[in-house]
């Protein structure tokens, strides 16, 4: 039975094998939504999320003759780290089957601590089915990515660790994806304090628990998609649902470009690197759910497994959906310096050029002319307005591009 207790002792067993992850109080953050807020970084964590915590708990828990096999699990990456991890320090081998769409650093990641991974399907959902078809041929223990008890008690040590250090936390904002972690949360912390707050946020384009609360039972997405990925799933869990429904106390979404935004924040304002998934809390405490929070607010930020490639895209779109990145298309005569003085204009207007191209031969432009790509550094939403006012005035015909 998942309870407190259950709790605890996930605790006493992760000591010394799982990281304490620290709970930084934001100054900025903290001022600019008027309460006080704190992160919980499980993106500091050993295997960089939560993930260690649940899976290690469940190993520790399983009698010798479960593990002689090894393991096997299916997972969007952090649970493969998780699992991996605990076979290494079992000293059993590890299989994982991740989606193909999976970030490369994942599945390096993943290897790199021991385990074999094999791609298969567009979800998590594919990758489970194969997953459990592998375990059934093969004899190898399959660690749940959620829909545990010894799952979620060992995630539920993070709820612990926050209420123990600070006690009059009021409110607890937690990503859901399949459940284990809120459900984990929620069981600790209202097991402590049962009048605290637990908030969870899921990506709008999978929003399986809203649906599911909605509807009194567990819906089942046709198609989960987001920049978010570790928590993109098509349902949550059997045991993780009724959880959800008697401890959580609301669920709201977020947008994709709300998630790129409070990535890019964390790392600006906090110096933190998360993934889509560990940023969903501060996207919902910023954007579009005022008076969500009361009193001294926990995020939880999940994970920090976000690859390089995936950082530049965040970072062009957070900085897009800012005003502080615009992509420009200008037509002008194609004479000789007549490219210099577009450029001489755009430093006059304040703006700095990140990349140009420069195309005279496009079949769509009449001849004598030459069409400008810009990407240009902007300083917010009005200044974008005076450059295209300027461009404008001198005689560009100036459009902007997604």
């Amino acid at each position: 039975m998942l309870d407190l207790e259950a709790v605890r002792a996930a605790g006493a067993n992760l000591a010394g094998q799982c990281r304490r992850t620290e709970l930084i109080h934001s100054h900025y953050f903290s001022e600019r939504l008027g309460y006080p807020l704190f992160f919980k970084c499980e993106n500091l964590q050993r295997t960089g999320s939560f993930k260690i915590r649940g899976a290690y708990n469940f190993v520790a828990n399983q009698p010798p003759d479960r593990l002689q096999r090894g393991l096997i699990a299916a997972s969007a990456g952090n649970h493969a780290q998780g699992v991996a991890f605990a076979a290494t320090q079992a000293k059993i081998p590890a299989l994982v089957v991740m989606p193909e769409s999976t970030p490369i650093a994942k599945i390096l990641a993943t290897r790199d601590y021991g385990a074999e991974v094999r791609l298969h399907g567009i979800n998590f959902d594919e990758a489970a089915i194969l997953a459990n078809q592998l375990e059934r041929e093969s004899g190898m223990l399959y660690v749940p990515a959620f829909d545990d008890e010894l799952i979620m008690a060992g995630q539920g040590t993070v709820g612990l660790e926050i209420v123990q250090e600070l006690a009059d936390a009021e409110t607890l904002v937690v990503p859901i994806g399949g459940g284990g972690l809120i459900a984990g949360i929620a069981t600790a912390a209202k097991g402590i304090n049962p009048d605290i707050r637990v908030i969870g946020v899921e990506a709008a384009g999978a929003p399986a628990a809203l649906l599911s609360r909605r509807q009194g039972t567990i819906v089942t997405l046709t198609a989960a998609h987001s920049l978010a990925d570790g928590i993109v799933l098509k349902q949550v869990g059997r045991l993780t649902f009724p959880i959800i429904e008697r401890l959580v106390d609301e669920i709201v979404t977020v947008e994709e470009e709300e998630i790129a935004h409070a990535i890019v924040c964390l790392m600006e304002k906090a110096k933190l690197v998360v993934e889509g998934a560990g940023a969903v809390g501060l996207a919902a405490l910023l954007y579009g759910h005022p008076g969500l929070a009361r009193g001294k607010t926990v995020v939880v930020l999940s994970g920090g497994n976000i690859d390089v490639q995936t950082i530049s895209r965040v970072v062009e779109r957070g900085m897009l959906a800012e005003g502080r990145f615009l992509k420009v298309r200008v037509e002008l005569d194609d004479t000789p310096g007549a490219l210099a003085g577009l450029a001489s204009l755009v430093a006059e207007l304040g703006a700095n050029i990140f990349h140009v191209s420069h195309d005279r031969r496009a079949t769509r432009l009449p001849l004598g002319r030459a069409e400008v790509h810009l990407e240009l550094e902007t300083k917010g939403h009005e200044h974008i307005e005076e450059i295209l006012a300027g461009l404008h005035v001198k005689g560009y015909g100036a459009s902007i591009l997604n």
